[in-house]
């Protein structure tokens, strides 16, 4: 029998080796299997900050292994999956335990070569509008911090997170009570699910992309690759939020699009010492890099933290030509000297300025276009807070320096983003900063913009999970508005993979 012990705690400095001996005393018994199910840090108190654990063990030897999935037994369908992204891998991956050997499509370039576009394009060089932090294998969230924490209550979350530690992710992620993988380690991941995806029988096909879908009598019948017809049974539309000429052209052939809420704002950098030290007091040095969750009603317009990367840096993320795009990246060790998160306001579909189901990817698109002519060529627009809570305009830095590779500009957050926006993040920092000390400390970094938090559109999608009225066709993930991060775009892949394959068992 196994038994599960909860609210475990260890004090700073003792090991995770006592936890065996306290499960031994309540057992009876000498402990032979024992495995972490969860770990948290519990820092209500500065003075007694401990980790908090969540063990199953047993005093005899256990072996676990999961059941094998039900595999088809009618003629193997021709399946294709439209983005590389969490939601299109992990999709193929469970397609090929049901037998069905998925061609993954993916418009951008293998990790390893995306990776050297990326850094060319962060450091001062052009732009790849095919291969950038926006596309490629791995998808958007590559190039971010790895996070695998969700909201939601999907069933696949844990096999999510035991997939991306089976595929290289340090062990603490199948724990942790807010796991990351760090883009650095991320890569890796992505790399060998690519190739385990090979192995099985699947193909992987790079500078790909889906550029129309051709219909008969309501079903699918073939995709059209880079042009080229080719004849289909089934398409996962895996194809990310920024996606945006694929929105069109799913609009064009009759699919259901609806316009989705989201949020804007911008991205704010802090020394990491200072917010560990007003997270965890004296023992900040001890403990993992601190990080923040932080919502704000000081006015009728919500504003919250979001991707917060501790000891991380900001980062160029356009895929357009003449929009300057933001987003947070942390390594696996977060060890860098700032942290940085999005500082986001919500936004409405009244602000959109009309029902067209694309008018959001239009309102993002002018926002990027005038933090670009705000700040000129890739730069970024800065502003320090202290001088955007008093209406002035920056002209020198303080202790916080910013880490945006490409260079910022000194702009008022007023000459890129719409004044609801703004009334609501100049109402939302004090309030957060009577809440974490120092978030509101008049020298952080105001960086622009963040526009790409999720998706501006929703591709409707019915009980059967196919698209409103196009039979054989599979929205899927972050890109077709059913997921927000990596983890739950990921248990959206695994949940449409096993609708498809039960239409062939």
């Amino acid at each position: 029998m196994i038994s599960t012990f909860s609210g475990l705690p260890l004090r700073l400095g003792q090991k995770e080796e006592e936890l065996e001996g306290m499960c031994a005393r309540r057992l009876q018994a000498p402990v032979k299997y024992f495995k972490i199910l969860k770990k948290s840090l519990d820092a209500r108190d500065k003075r007694d900050i401990c980790w908090v654990y969540t063990v199953e063990c047993a005093p005899h030897e256990v072996e676990k292994s999961a059941p094998p999935l039900p595999r088809i037994s009618k003629p193997m369908p021709k399946t294709y999956i439209a983005g590389a992204g969490p939601a299109g891998l992990f999709c193929a991956l469970r397609l090929l335990s049901h037998g069905i050997r998925p061609i993954l499509l993916e418009r951008g370039k293998p990790v390893e070569e995306r990776q050297k576009d990326v850094e060319r394009f962060r450091e001062g060089g052009f732009l790849d509008p095919t291969s950038n932090v926006q596309f490629g294998e791995g998808g958007a969230g590559t190039f971010s911090d790895g996070k695998l924490n969700t909201q939601t209550n999907s069933p696949y979350h844990r096999e999510v997170l035991d997939t991306f530690v089976r595929f290289g992710a340090p062990a603490e992620v199948g724990y942790l009570g807010k796991p990351h993988v760090g883009s650095d380690r991320l890569r890796g991941v992505v790399r060998a699910m690519r190739e385990e995806i090979l192995r099985g029988g699947g193909e992987v096909r790079f500078l790909s992309q889906l550029t129309d879908i051709g219909m008969k009598d309501g079903k699918l019948s073939a995709v059209y690759i880079n042009g080229t017809k080719e004849e289909a049974d089934e398409l996962v539309l895996a194809i990310g939020h920024s996606a945006r000429d694929t929105f069109e052209m799913l609009l064009s052939r009759g699919f259901l699009l609806e316009q989705k809420e989201f949020a804007v704002g911008v991205r704010i950098e802090h020394l990491q010492e200072s917010i560990g030290r007003a997270q965890y007091g004296k023992a900040f040095s001890l403990l993992p890099p601190a990080d923040y969750r932080l919502v704000s009603h000081a006015s009728e317009r919500g504003v919250f933290t979001f991707c917060m990367c501790p000891g991380g840096v900001v980062i160029p993320a356009a895929s357009e030509e003449g929009g300057v795009v933001t987003n947070g990246m942390s390594d696996f060790a977060r060890d860098g000297k700032n942290a940085n998160s999005a500082l986001v306001a919500q936004v409405r579909r009244e602000d959109f300025g009309g029902d067209h189901p694309l008018a959001g990817v239009e309102f993002q698109r002018k926002l990027e276009r005038a933090a670009f002519a705000a700040a000129g060529e890739y730069r970024a627009p800065v502003q320090l807070t202290g001088d955007f809570l008093a209406g002035r305009e920056s002209s020198r830095f303080g202790e916080i320096l910013p880490s945006y590779a490409r260079g910022t500009a000194f702009a008022p957050l007023e000459s890129y983003l719409p004044r609801s926006v703004t009334d609501a993040l100049r109402a939302a920092i004090p309030d957060m900063g009577r809440r974490l000390h120092g978030f509101d400390r008049p020298d952080g970094v105001l960086t622009g913009v963040e526009s790409r938090t999720s998706s501006p559109v929703r591709i409707v999608r019915g009980e059967d999970l196919q698209a409103a009225g196009k039979r054989g066709v599979y929205p899927c993930g972050e890109g077709c508005g059913y997921a927000g991060g990596i983890a739950s775009a990921a248990a959206d892949g695994l949940r449409i993979a096993d609708a498809l394959s039960g239409k062939y068992m």
